[in-house]
């Protein structure tokens, strides 16, 4: 596997990320979007692993428009004041306008990439950007055929910007893994999600793990859960051996 940093053109500056793909050859793209943690090694990590199952993976900085990794001077912790001015300071611009172009962007160059197959991409969103892979299957449809969210917050809500709105511009095959006890994203939300996609008619699955708070799937997150952390990457690997 080659793993090489990239510089991405984007229409409001330049995201750096990184790209993993085979020795030689071409496999089927996928779009790993980081949680709010940014590219750091546990994200390094999760993308690497899955470029191993037999993709090329793009794995850019979503937090361009703020900075360059690491986003953290200092060890984040919920709750703590240094840490929620900073989760600001990085959720801020990504509005859901910035991040449907940012996605658009994102599909765009992973395609033209000599390491990449023809045909359908796969995108898989962490924390906030579970509503971020939601987008970027609706503003690319004929390239999405497979989007997944693992403790995605927000993904429904009241507001006329919520991403549960995008469903009907999206073709592709949908998974969302929720977490539990995910003031992000509560039961209350999950259940209007629920309504949302089955009205909306296309492929689907979704579940609760049990016992994996938000962010379980993060190596360097105080909740990570092994065992349901390899229990997504084995429901993600497969989701995406089936849709792409």
């Amino acid at each position: 596997m080659i793993e090489q940093a990239v510089e991405i053109q984007m229409a409001t500056g330049t995201s750096d990320g990184f790209l993993f793909k085979p020795d030689t050859g071409r496999a089927r793209g996928v779009l790993h979007l980081t949680d709010i943690g940014g590219i750091r090694p546990s994200h390094r990590e999760m993308a690497r692993r899955l470029a191993a199952a037999g993709y090329t993976v793009l794995l850019p900085n979503v937090f361009y428009r703020t900075g360059r990794p690491p986003m953290f001077d200092f060890t984040p912790k919920m709750g703590d004041a240094r840490t929620m001015k900073r989760f600001g300071e990085l959720a801020g611009p990504m509005t859901p306008d910035a991040t449907t172009q940012d996605g658009a962007a994102y599909v765009d160059f992973l395609a033209a990439q000599d390491s990449v197959a023809n045909g359908p991409i796969g995108v898989v969103g962490h924390c906030f950007t579970g509503a971020m892979a939601m987008r970027t299957a609706a503003v690319r449809p004929e390239k999405i055929a497979a989007a997944a969210s693992f403790h995605g917050g927000g993904l429904f809500t009241d507001a006329p910007t919520s991403p549960h709105l995008v469903l009907p511009r999206i073709k592709a095959a949908l998974y969302f893994g929720y977490a539990i006890e995910d003031a992000s994203m509560p039961v209350a939300a999950i259940e209007k999600l629920e309504r949302a996609l089955a009205q909306w008619g296309g492929r689907y699955e979704s579940e609760t793990y049990d016992g994996a708070h938000h962010g379980w799937t993060s190596a360097d997150s105080p909740v990570f859960n092994q065992r349901q952390a390899d229990r997504a990457f084995e429901k993600l690997t497969a989701f995406f051996a089936k849709s792409l």
